[in-house]
């Protein structure tokens, strides 16, 4: 089933999501932005442990925000704050350097069913989304 096929599911806010992040998983420095029908924003304030030399964000930092990204987006397709949700499979792909003060991940649903939910990341810095650093595809499955 699809997200157009979802009319019907209540979303879970930022702040509920936020909320739930500072209580069971405190300190990973993610935010969710905004969670919306199919789509969840996440973001990460840039410092100093998270550049390579030339000032460019880490490679593994991208990747943890497009799967924090993920993760939110599965509380959009689903209509609930799911923990226990879980990466399936995660890939990516570097596009050009990253650089600048706040990293963004705009992860949108491809497919959602009962037992796993697919999607598309695209992660940039700042106010450059129409520039993204980074590309990911990826699975969530749900806990039995």
């Amino acid at each position: 089933m699809t997200t157009d096929d979802r009319s019907d599911i209540t979303l879970p806010t930022a702040d509920q999501v936020n909320a739930m992040i500072e209580e069971l998983f405190p300190g990973t420095g993610n935010t969710c932005a905004e969670i919306g029908p199919g789509f969840a924003l996440a973001q990460r304030p840039v410092d100093d442990s998270m550049l390579r030399p030339g000032g460019f964000v880490s490679g593994p930092t991208q990747f943890g925000l497009a799967d924090a990204a993920l993760w939110y987006m599965v509380f959009a397709a689903t209509g609930r704050i799911e923990p226990m949700a879980m990466t399936s499979e995660l890939s990516i792909r570097y596009l050009r350097p990253a650089q600048g003060s706040v990293l963004w991940a705009r992860a949108t649903v491809e497919s959602a069913g009962r037992r796993n939910v697919v999607g598309t990341v695209r992660v940039w810095c700042d106010d450059r989304e129409h520039k993204p650093t980074s590309v990911a595809q990826g699975t969530y499955a749900m806990p039995l």
